[in-house]
């Protein structure tokens, strides 16, 4: 609990749920920006004057010829047209557009709450706010990286950049779980358990963003296997163990396809112990963490099969949301106890 007044923090629990929902639809639309390779259509960072949109035409100009002087156009979209142009641009203003709007709908909220408690109690949640406002500098640091040399981003710089947004997500739900979920259950897991599950779910999501980012959800778009084999043919085994794999589309593919068959058998052993030691209060949490780690791997066979189009591979990254506030939940349930019997 932030405050003695209950009131308080159901308007601080509110608070926290909206902006959860809101960071959730901004990881959403970037992930569309992704997919329509629309993240280079504006050429530079206006944290003022990039707030509004182009308002007339000889706008609208200016910021595509801005982006003619980039590779992507000139290697990749030589033949754009203005319309064209402006589906891009659309997506990408929107995306940093929601990028202020959370930065504002975080920050005076925040400021009100801080001159009804004490300061130091809002320590965490001005930690996210720092948060908010590095990752509008990572968001920058990945477009920079595909304006002179690339017609992409970094896809290493892309991981980054969603992994911090899934950082804030948390860290944001975290909190919310502080102020809504009590319970005195006793009978837990190893903490150890869900804080590797947690772990692996965020190392995937990474991998996730190597494949979006290097477009290799598109090649190999076959299971179980890859083309007619496990490994795939167009490489060498020896090669999955040097550092240049990251970078090779076909191996990022590969190992984003195990590693979602490891989290599905950690998982399982997650299911069997539980059950097994019969620790009923996490019937719940591990039912609601399996439904989401099932649903995430069928969406992501779908989306390889169906050569990563929009519709699925959004819905896949929608379902990695869900996944993720499933495994926080989880690990909350088992750290609020463990802290609470050492109170």
């Amino acid at each position: 609990m932030y405050s003695e007044n209950l009131k308080v923090n159901n308007y601080i629990s509110i608070w926290l749920i909206t902006m959860f929902w809101i960071i959730s639809l901004m990881i959403v639309v970037g992930g569309l920006t992704r997919l329509t390779d629309s993240g280079l259509s504006i050429t530079e960072w206006q944290l003022f004057s990039g707030f509004l949109p182009p308002l007339n035409n000889t706008e609208w100009i200016m910021y595509f010829d801005l982006y003619k002087k980039i590779p992507e156009f000139k290697l990749q979209n030589y033949d754009m047209t203005m319309q064209e142009f402006k589906v891009i641009f659309w997506w990408e203003w929107v995306h940093r557009f929601m990028g202020r709007l959370i930065g504002i709908a975080f920050l005076i909220p925040l400021i009100y709450f801080t001159f009804k408690i004490n300061f130091r109690k809002l320590i965490n949640l001005y930690f996210i706010f720092t948060l908010i406002c590095f990752q509008g500098f990572i968001g920058w640091y990945m477009v920079s990286s595909g304006l002179i040399d690339r017609v992409d981003v970094s896809h290493f710089r892309l991981s980054i950049h969603l992994l911090v947004a899934f950082i804030i997500l948390s860290l944001i739900f975290w909190n919310y779980l502080k102020i809504k979920v009590k319970n005195n259950i006793q009978d837990t897991i190893n903490i150890m358990l869900p804080v590797s599950f947690l772990f692996l779910v965020f190392l995937q999501i990474s991998i996730g963003a190597f494949v979006s980012g290097m477009d290799a959800g598109k090649i190999y778009n076959s299971w179980p296997l890859m083309g007619d084999s496990i490994f795939p043919n167009d490489n060498n085994f020896i090669n999955l163990f040097k550092i240049s794999a990251f970078s090779d589309p076909s191996l990022v593919q590969f190992i984003h396809r195990k590693l979602a068959y490891l989290i599905g058998i950690f998982y399982l052993y997650l299911l069997f112990s539980i059950y097994k030691n019969k620790k009923t209060h996490l019937y719940n949490s591990i039912k609601i963490l399996g439904f989401f780690i099932f649903l995430q791997i069928i969406l992501g066979i779908l989306t390889l099969l169906y050569g990563a189009e929009i519709l699925i591979a959004s819905m896949h990254q929608i379902s990695s949301i869900f996944l993720v506030a499933s495994c926080i939940y989880f690990l909350f349930i088992n750290t609020k106890i463990n802290s609470q019997l050492s109170s």
